[in-house]
């Protein structure tokens, strides 16, 4: 049996909406963050040493890092969905969003967040932060352009991965005016998939 030890508003959301993407039974595991510090509770780390989530378990195999994930049930479960042929033109594509997702798109959206948090202090670091937001979501924009997915016709890993950046921008109030990525945004949440998703894991305040 599929296990996802899963922790609210993060990134195991994306994986409770591969999963039923891909109709594959599954059972979870909640944590929830601390009131205060907003950190993951200390229990986590029995399940991997860096005690973050998302955790999945499949039997006797432990995968973390949710892009490992999404990788990981995508090769072993997908049957041909949700990722190109590795002979297409359009697999390039693929692997190129689907690590730009946290490799570089999530960087100016993390900045942001802890720097808001020093007040005065942060202040300094305003100008290059919002240079580095217009750059990758300007980028991300124009790329997506009029399509209603990142690589191809069709929904693919990548569209899972970049959809919780896209989510974390909107948060910030750094999403406005990226409207091809609003528009893209939106249709990402009508998905049936994605809506199961998020009735199982419960309160998902990014997703709003």
């Amino acid at each position: 049996m599929i296990t996802v030890h899963h922790l609210n508003n993060s990134r195991s959301q994306r994986i409770l909406w591969l999963l039923e993407e891909l109709g594959l039974d599954y059972e979870i595991v909640s944590y929830q963050r601390d009131a205060t510090t907003n950190f993951a509770p200390e229990i986590l780390k029995g399940v991997h040493p860096l005690g973050k989530s998302p955790v999945l378990t499949d039997g006797d195999r432990t995968v973390a890092e949710s892009g490992a994930i999404v990788e990981y049930l995508i090769r072993k479960y997908g049957r041909d969905r949700l990722m190109p042929n590795e002979d297409s033109a359009e697999f390039v594509s693929y692997l190129h969003w689907m690590h730009y997702a946290e490799g570089s798109a999530m960087l100016p959206l993390m900045l942001s967040l802890y720097v808001m948090r020093l007040g005065e202090a942060g202040k300094p670091l305003h100008p290059r932060i919002e240079s580095e937001v217009q750059n990758h979501f300007g980028y991300m924009n124009e790329a997506l352009g009029q399509s209603d997915f990142f690589v191809g016709n069709a929904l693919s890993g990548a569209d899972i991965q970049l959809t919780f950046a896209l989510e974390a921008a909107k948060s910030l109030g750094l999403l406005s005016g990226f409207g091809n990525l609003e528009r893209y945004l939106g249709k990402m949440h009508e998905r049936a998939a994605y809506k199961r998703g998020i009735e199982r894991g419960g309160q998902y305040d990014l997703g709003k």
